[in-house]
C-alpha cells in the first residue's frame, strides 16, 4: 500500500477507467489519494483480476488482519482503514477472491467528447448496495491470498473480528449478486468448492442475476448534469431528499447520489468552509492546516452513509445544502470540533438556524481547538463588567453611536457594531459646495435614523455588550494623527430588541461586509444580514426606489431679521413642541421646531446661570463656578428630549427667550432648585416667580453648590397648621366590565345590575317585535342611540362620540364602557322608555389610586393584560380614595380574598407607587411603598436591573417626581 504504481493507457484496456476520470498521472496509493477515486471510476479495478491472475504471486501464509470498512468500491472491492492515531489512519483496498460482480457506471471524460457514458451492468449497483449496507463503518477481518505485480490485493473478508463471522463473498454469491471465477478453481480448495455450490443453489432458486429477464430493470439512469441547477434546487422546496454520500472532496464539499432519481450532484455545506487541498502549478496538491483531518472527520461519518440532504440554494451554479444524518448535523459538528469556520455569504440560506452555527464556532474558539488553536477573542483583555453592562442613554450621535452614562457616572460613547449609517457618495458630495452642510438633515434617511433611535432609547436604560474595540486609524501612513479615534463597538438592546437590527430592518442603516478572517464584528451579525435582506426585499428606507425624503430645515439661530418675523407667531402659539438638539450651557440651547421645521437658539427665562469658558475679543473668558455642572444637569434632563416651550421675547442677537417644560418640569425652576442657577429680576412679572423664589430659598438654606458660601439670615419660622381628616374606607360591590389601554376601567354597581338586565331584556324584545328601519338613523356627535354590537349581534345603549363617515361611526356603550366603530346602518334611535332618564348609564370610569401609569407602551400593555386576566368581568370591592382630573381614583379589592389589586401590581414589580402628600392617605402610601421595596429586593419585572430611582427615567417610561 505504500508503493507507487504508474498507470499507462497502453497497459491494458481494463485500466481505461482511470483515464476517463482524468487521472493521467502517477498515483500514490496513500490515505488521501485512494479516497479521491469516485464510485463510477473504480469498478473496473475488479475486472482486472482475470487478466492479472496468471501473473499473481500467491502469498505464502494468509495472515488474519483487521480493519474498519471505509468505502465499498464495487460489489467485490472495498477500502479498509485502521484506527486513527493523531490524524487520518492508513487504508488499503481489498478485492474479494474468486468472484466477479457487474461493473458500475462511469462517466465519459469531458476532454473526450467522442466517448459516451458507460451504464451499470445488471445487478452491479445492487451488489454494491448489498455490501455498503452490510459493511460501511463495521469492523471486518481479512486475509490477503494474492498480491499482483501492480500491488492489488485479493483475499477473503469476514464480518467481525475473526473468521467465524459472515463470509462476504459467500453472501454475495448466495444472493445471486456475484458469479464465481470457475476458471481458476483448484479441486483441493474447499472455499472455492463452497462458492460453486452456493452459485448453483442461487441459480436453482433464480436469485439476483439468475432471475429471468436479464436484470435490465436494475440498471440506473444516472444523471451527471443538471441543465438548470437553480430551478432544480427550487423544485425541492427545501425538503429533505434521501441520498448516499459517494465522495468527500474536503470537509465541507461532498458528492451525493440523490434518490430515487439518481442525480449525482456536488453539494457544498451551507454556512461553513473547511480547510482545503490547494492544487499547485505542477499538479500536486498541498493541504491547508487540518485539511486532511477535516476530510477524515466528514468521511468517517458520512461517506457512503444513507443521509438526507436539504438543498438550500444555488448561487453561481454551486449547490448549497445541509446534510442530515440520524446521528447529527455534520455542519454543526465540524464547527464545534474546530474543523470549519462560518461563512457569511452562505449562512443566509442555512435553514437549520444560523445561531447554531455561530454557537458551534464560538465553542471551538473558546476551547481553542484545531484551526482556532491560536485564536484570541476581540474582548479577551476586557473584564466581564466592562464587556457587559447596563447604562442610560444620554445622547444619540448621528445614527450609529450613542453616549451612555455608566453607573459610575462616567460618560462613554458606544458605536453600534457592524452597521454603517446613511451617507452621501459620488457626485452628491460635490453638490451645493457653498451651502452649509448639515449631515443630520442633508444626508438622506439620516434624520429618520436618528429620530428612530432617539424616540426608542433616549433617556432609557439599555443593555450593552461590547463586541470589539476598533483601534484608532491614521489618515495616512506618515501621519500620526488618527483619522478615527479608538471606538468601542457593541450590541445595544432594550427590552430584548437589538437597536442595530431594528435600524437595519427599517432601511436606516446598512451592514458592513468583512473579510472572512475578520472576527471583529457584531455578535448578532447573522441577524443583521437577515434584517438587511428583509429591508431590501420590502424596499424600505435606503433600499426604497421612491424619492428620498428631503428635510428643508431653516436655521434662524443668530438671524435677527428672520427671528423678528418668527417671534409673533411663536408668542401667539403658546406652548410649542420642540426637540432639544444641542446644549451650549445650562441655560442656552438649540431647539428643532418640528411643526415650523426650523432651528432656533433658546435662552431660559427668569434665571441667571453660571457662564462657561468661551473665546472673547479680549481673550478667553474663565468659566464661572458650577457652569459645567449646570450644563451637565441640563444635558441629562433635556438633551434630545421632546419638550414644550413658551416664547416670551428675544434678544438683540436673535435668540428667543422663554420657558422650557419637560414632563411637567420647568427647566428654569429645576436649575434653581438644584442650586445651579439664581433667580433673575426679570422673573418677577412671570407666573413662575413664586416657584422660583421658593426653590432658590431652599437651595440657600442647604448652602448647596452656588450657595455654598451664603450666610443664612435668621427668619421667623411660620408654622402652617393643616386640618387633618381621616381616610374613609367604604367599599361597595362592583362588576368590572372594561379595562382601557390607559389603565382606566369601567364598572357597574352590583345593586343596580338587576335593573339593567331587566331593561336590556325588555328593550331587545321590543326591538325584535318592531325592528328599526336600516339606514333611517343619522348619527350626530353626542347623541344617545342603540347600537348593534358586532361580537354578539345584540342591541345595547350607546353614545355617538365621533362621525368619521356614514361607514365609520365611533360609539361608546354607556352601560359597559367599551367602544366600537360601526356603520350607521347598525345604529337606531333609542326608544324613549329605555333612555338614560329611565335608567342612568351604568358604566362608571375610574383610575387606580397610589400607582403610576407606565408611559412606555409595552410596559403598560403588560399591566393591562394582567388586569384583564385578573379582574375583567369579575366582581370586586371599590373604594374612592381621592378625586382626579378626569375620574375618581380608587382602590379595588378582590371579592373573595379582599387583597388590594393595585397593591398586588406594586408587589409584582409591574408598576411604581404614586406618592400622595395628603396626611390622611399616608397609611395607604406607606403600605404601597413597603410593597414596592419587597418587589425591588426580589428584583421583579421593572426592578430586575436594581434600583434606578436616582435616574430621571427608567426603561419602562416612569418619570420620577422631584
Amino acid at each position: 500500500m505504500h508503493g507507487t504504481v504508474c498507470f499507462r493507457y497502453s497497459v491494458c484496456s481494463q485500466l481505461s477507467s482511470l483515464f476517463l476520470l482524468g487521472f493521467n498521472r502517477t498515483v500514490t496509493l496513500d490515505s488521501r489519494l485512494l479516497t479521491c477515486f469516485p464510485l463510477n471510476g473504480v469498478s473496473n479495478f475488479v475486472d482486472m483480476a482475470s487478466s492479472v491472475s496468471a501473473q499473481a504471486n500467491p502469498a505464502p501464509v494468509a495472515a488474519l488482519q483487521r480493519g474498519i470498512v471505509k468505502m465499498v468500491l464495487s460489489g467485490c472491492a472495498i477500502i479498509v482503514r485502521g484506527q486513527p492515531r493523531g490524524g487520518p489512519p492508513p487504508e488499503r483496498q481489498i478485492n474479494l477472491s474468486n468472484i466477479r460482480t457487474g461493473a458500475l457506471a462511469r462517466r465519459a471524460p469531458q476532454s473526450q467528447p467522442d466517448q459516451k457514458d458507460t451504464p451499470d451492468e445488471p445487478y452491479a449497483f445492487q451488489a454494491r448496495e448489498f455490501l455498503r449496507k452490510m459493511l460501511i463503518g463495521k469492523e471486518v477481518c481479512f486475509t490477503v491470498e494474492v498480491k499482483t505485480a501492480l500491488g492489488r490485493e485479493y483475499g477473503m473478508v469476514y464480518l467481525g473480528r475473526d473468521t467465524t463471522g459472515e463470509n462476504i463473498a459467500e453472501s454475495l454469491v448466495n444472493e445471486g449478486l456475484a458469479t464465481v471465477r470457475r476458471e481458476g478453481i483448484r479441486g483441493n480448495n474447499p472455499d472455492q468448492a463452497r462458492l460453486c455450490d452456493l452459485e448453483d443453489q442461487a441459480k436453482a432458486s433464480k436469485k439476483g442475476m439468475w432471475t429471468e429477464g436479464g436484470g435490465t430493470n436494475t440498471i440506473r439512469d444516472l444523471k451527471y448534469i443538471i441543465e438548470n441547477p437553480r430551478n432544480f434546487v427550487d423544485s425541492m422546496h427545501q425538503k429533505p431528499v434521501n441520498a448516499i454520500i459517494e465522495h468527500v472532496r474536503d470537509g465541507s464539499v461532498v458528492r451525493a447520489l440523490l434518490l430515487p432519481d439518481y442525480y449525482l450532484v456536488t453539494v457544498m455545506l451551507s454556512g461553513v468552509k473547511c480547510p482545503t487541498f490547494k492544487r499547485e502549478a505542477d499538479g500536486t496538491e498541498s493541504p491547508e492546516p487540518f485539511a486532511a483531518e477535516a476530510k477524515f472527520f466528514t468521511e468517517s461519518r458520512l461517506l457512503q452513509r444513507d443521509v438526507q440532504i436539504i438543498l438550500e440554494s444555488c448561487p453561481n451554479q454551486v449547490i448549497l445544502g445541509t446534510v442530515l444524518h440520524p446521528n447529527g448535523n455534520i455542519t454543526e459538528l465540524l464547527l464545534k470540533e474546530g474543523f470549519a469556520r462560518c461563512v457569511d455569504w452562505s449562512m443566509a440560506v442555512y435553514t437549520q438556524g444560523a445561531e447554531k452555527l455561530r454557537a458551534g464556532e464560538k465553542s471551538a474558539k473558546e476551547r481553542k481547538v484545531r484551526i482556532w488553536k491560536d485564536y484570541v477573542a476581540p474582548t479577551a483583555n476586557m473584564n466581564q463588567k466592562d464587556r457587559q453592562f447596563v447604562a442610560k442613554v444620554m445622547q444619540v450621535v448621528n445614527a450609529d453611536a450613542v453616549v451612555v452614562k455608566l453607573n459610575s457616572g462616567e460618560y462613554k460613547t458606544i458605536h453600534l457594531s457592524s452597521i454603517r449609517p446613511p451617507r452621501i457618495e459620488g457626485e452628491e458630495k460635490n453638490k451645493d459646495k457653498d451651502k452649509r452642510f448639515r449631515p443630520i438633515y442633508d444626508i438622506p434617511y439620516m434624520f429618520e435614523a436618528r429620530e428612530f433611535m432617539r424616540k426608542k432609547i433616549i433617556g432609557k436604560k439599555v443593555n450593552v455588550t461590547v463586541d470589539y474595540i476598533r483601534a484608532a486609524t491614521s489618515s495616512s501612513e506618515t501621519s500620526t494623527i488618527p483619522a478615527f479615534a479608538e471606538r468601542t463597538c457593541a450590541t445595544v438592546t432594550i427590552g430584548g430588541i437589538n437597536i442595530a437590527e431594528a435600524l437595519v430592518s427599517k432601511g436606516f442603516a446598512t451592514v458592513i461586509r468583512y473579510r472572512q478572517d475578520d472576527d471583529q464584528r457584531s455578535s448578532h451579525y447573522d441577524e443583521l444580514l437577515a434584517a438587511e435582506a428583509r429591508a431590501i426585499k420590502n424596499g424600505k428606507g435606503l433600499h426604497s426606489k421612491k424619492e428620498v425624503p428631503i428635510h428643508r430645515v431653516a436655521d434662524i439661530s443668530g438671524e435677527t431679521q428672520k427671528a423678528k418675523q418668527f417671534l409673533p407667531f411663536l408668542q401667539r402659539a403658546g406652548r410649542s413642541e420642540a426637540v432639544v438638539e444641542y446644549v451650549f450651557s445650562g441655560s442656552r440651547l438649540k431647539l428643532y421646531m418640528p411643526k415650523e421645521t426650523c432651528l432656533i437658539t433658546f435662552l431660559l427665562a427668569g434665571i441667571e446661570c453660571p457662564r462657561g469658558s468661551r473665546n472673547m475679543p479680549g481673550g478667553m473668558q474663565v468659566a464661572e463656578p458650577f457652569s459645567d455642572e449646570a450644563m451637565a444637569f441640563t444635558k441629562e434632563l433635556v438633551l434630545q428630549r421632546e419638550v414644550e416651550v413658551e416664547v416670551e421675547s428675544m434678544d438683540k442677537a436673535g435668540n428667543f427667550i422663554g420657558w422650557l417644560h419637560i414632563e411637567g418640569v420647568n427647566l428654569s425652576v429645576a436649575l434653581v432648585e438644584n442650586a445651579l442657577s439664581k433667580v433673575h429680576f426679570t422673573a418677577e412679572r412671570s407666573s413662575y416667580y413664586k416657584t422660583l423664589v421658593s426653590g432658590e430659598e431652599a437651595s440657600r438654606l442647604r448652602k448647596d453648590k452656588i450657595w455654598a458660601n451664603y450666610e443664612e439670615k435668621k427668619v421667623e419660622e411660620v408654622v402652617h397648621v393643616m386640618e387633618e381628616k381621616e381616610r374613609t374606607a367604604n367599599y361597595r360591590a362592583v362588576y368590572v366590565t372594561e379595562i382601557t389601554d390607559t389603565m382606566h376601567f369601567y364598572t357597574q354597581d352590583v345593586e343596580t345590575g338587576t335593573q339593567l338586565e331587566n331593561l336590556m331584556e325588555t328593550m331587545r324584545a321590543e326591538i325584535a317585535a318592531q325592528p328599526p328601519v336600516e339606514g333611517s338613523y343619522a348619527a350626530r356627535r353626542g347623541d344617545y342611540c342603540i347600537a348593534n354590537f358586532t361580537a354578539d349581534g345584540e342591541w345595547y345603549r350607546a353614545r355617538v362620540e365621533k362621525v368619521q363617515s356614514p361607514a365609520k361611526v365611533h360609539v361608546f356603550y354607556i352601560d359597559y364602557g367599551n367602544r366600537e366603530i360601526v356603520p350607521s346602518t347598525r345604529l337606531a334611535v333609542i326608544p324613549p322608555a329605555f333612555s338614560t332618564r329611565t335608567l342612568a348609564a351604568q358604566a362608571t370610569e375610574y383610575a387606580f389610586a397610589y400607582i403610576q401609569v407606565p408611559q412606555d407602551e409595552d410596559a403598560r400593555a403588560d399591566v393591562v393584560d394582567s388586569l384583564v386576566r385578573d379582574i375583567q368581568n369579575t366582581q370586586c370591592l371599590l373604594n374612592v380614595e381621592h378625586s382626579g382630573v378626569t375620574c375618581p381614583h380608587v382602590t379595588l379589592q378582590f371579592a373573595d380574598s379582599k387583597d388590594d389589586v393595585g397593591l398586588s401590581l406594586v408587589k409584582e414589580g409591574m408598576v411604581m407607587v404614586d406618592v400622595r402628600k395628603e396626611k390622611h392617605l399616608q397609611k395607604m402610601v406607606t403600605e404601597y411603598l413597603n410593597g414596592q421595596e419587597s418587589a425591588k429586593t426580589a428584583r421583579l419585572n421593572i426592578w430586575r436591573y436594581g434600583d434606578f430611582r436616582d435616574d430621571d427615567a427608567d426603561e419602562f417610561g416612569y418619570k420620577l417626581k422631584k
